[in-house]
């Protein structure tokens, strides 16, 4: 049967294979489960109930890729995604969660439509790689400056609005917390060179313990937003509050919505998915049997279709925007060419609530080590950028160093696509700028000029 479904003899792969590939997958990704909870409830969502979203999105969404593309491709709420919604569109812009997922939604079925109606496709070509390589690193960078926060390494400063932490003077709260940060920084960076697998999952673990011994120590101190690191149960039971979140973005006034703040967010959202999928899509098919003679990745609609209706699911059950991780390439590493691998990653992801408590109860500074490690993996993108054409990559440049100064991935976003569009008109090479360039360009001065 598992012939029939997978074809396995087609793809050159069999069980065994694919039920390895599928484990080091989802060990390689399972600090989601930790890390989207922590982001999400500061934009006043309860943990548990994100936590309960996020392995049921992830079961759903990667099962559902598994049987409608055959492809070895694991999905769950992206990282980048999570923290535009909750320190930037529910942060700064003060917008009620419910809304923000509501916009999540929304973007959902609007990639379903454009990638229907083959769209998908001319968008992506529409836009100057260097200037999307150029979001990939500003993401990169924004997440890694929000890991350093939470990880209390960097804290606020009057003179320079940011400082390193005063070891000293609060080592049993912020510097303790830090230490432990940075601990669990050097730890997966020794193991990614190492090429050991699970490396970020291994480096979250590491602090946390350091931690739990810390504070039984008296090193942390627990108090105010210090709470235990100790999980006081290992079996998780509460669903209440997930039934209570379950549909909550479509519980709002829309009377109320700022059409002008709806469309901008949904925009960014849309605009960053699209990349990510394709980008992961691309990298981790690079060099295999997935790609054939012409570069185009081997059902690459149906897994844009399954990432679409995965993510509208995912909005429901109320989590942010799910994508496909590039660490699906662990997976393809040892081995992994049908959607058999996957079918395992998403059940690992199912089984994964019954301990959930445990995956809640980590701190801010163990999960900082992932949120870091994660932009440096994103930020090497760089290197890809054509720094030898000014025109390609000044805009990439703003768009990059923008996002994190901001504290905006779609400002960052903005700024990349109005100065690639100015430098080039200006500079002579109008002709090469595709109309959407154009739209998009009118769209964010109108943003940055009105509202």
């Amino acid at each position: 049967m598992l012939e029939k479904v997978f074809k396995l003899k087609q793809n050159n792969t069999n069980v065994k294979t694919e039920l390895i590939a599928g484990v080091t997958t989802f060990v390689t990704m399972a600090y989601i489960l930790a890390v989207n909870p922590t982001i999400l409830s500061e934009a006043g969502m309860d943990a548990n109930a994100v936590f309960v979203a996020t392995a049921l999105a992830a079961f759903v969404a990667t099962t559902l890729m598994s049987l409608v593309s055959n492809l070895p491709f694991a999905l769950a709420p992206g990282l980048g995604l999570n923290a535009y919604i909750a320190y930037e569109v529910c942060g700064t812009m003060g917008i009620p969660w419910q809304v923000a997922i509501f916009c999540v939604f929304v973007e959902a079925i609007i990639f379903l439509i454009l990638t229907l109606t083959k769209v998908t496709g001319f968008l992506f070509n529409a836009i100057p790689k260097d200037l999307v390589k150029g979001l990939t690193v500003g993401i990169g960078l924004f997440i890694a400056f929000i890991g350093f926060q939470k990880g209390k390494v960097v804290v606020a400063s009057e003179d320079t609005l940011v400082k390193i932490v005063d070891f000293n003077g609060s080592f049993h709260t912020d510097g303790i917390s830090a230490l432990l940060c940075l601990i669990g920084i050097i730890v997966i960076g020794i193991l990614y060179v190492r090429k050991v697998k699970g490396s970020i999952l291994i480096g979250v673990g590491v602090s946390w313990v350091l931690g739990m011994i810390a504070q039984v120590t008296g090193l942390y101190q627990v108090g105010g937003e210090y709470t235990s690191v100790i999980p006081t149960q290992f079996i998780f039971n509460d669903f209440e509050t997930f039934t209570e979140s379950f549909g909550a973005c479509f519980k709002i006034d829309y009377s109320s919505l700022n059409i002008v703040d709806i469309v901008s967010i949904v925009f960014s959202l849309l605009f960053v998915d699209l990349f990510n999928v394709m980008g992961s899509l691309l990298g981790c098919t690079a060099n295999t049997s997935m790609v054939d003679k012409n570069g185009n990745v081997r059902g690459m609609q149906r897994a844009l279709v399954a990432d679409a209706v995965g993510n509208a699911f995912g909005s429901v059950c109320g989590t942010s925007t799910l994508t496909i991780y590039v660490e699906s390439s662990a997976g393809i590493n040892e081995g992994a060419r049908t959607g058999l691998s996957t079918c395992v990653t998403g059940f690992l992801f199912l089984v994964s609530l019954i301990i959930g408590p445990i995956f809640i109860a980590i701190p801010g500074f163990a999960v900082a080590p992932a949120l870091i490690f994660v932009g440096f993996l994103m930020a090497m993108n760089v290197v890809d950028i054509n720094f030898k054409n000014p025109a390609e990559s000044i805009p990439a440049y703003l768009c990059f160093i923008c996002m994190p100064i901001l504290y905006s991935i779609s400002d960052g976003i903005g700024v990349g696509i109005v100065s690639y569009v100015v430098i080039n008109m200006i500079a002579g090479n109008a002709k090469k700028i595709k109309p959407l360039m154009y739209i998009l360009a009118i769209v964010f001065v109108m943003k940055f000029a009105l509202f």
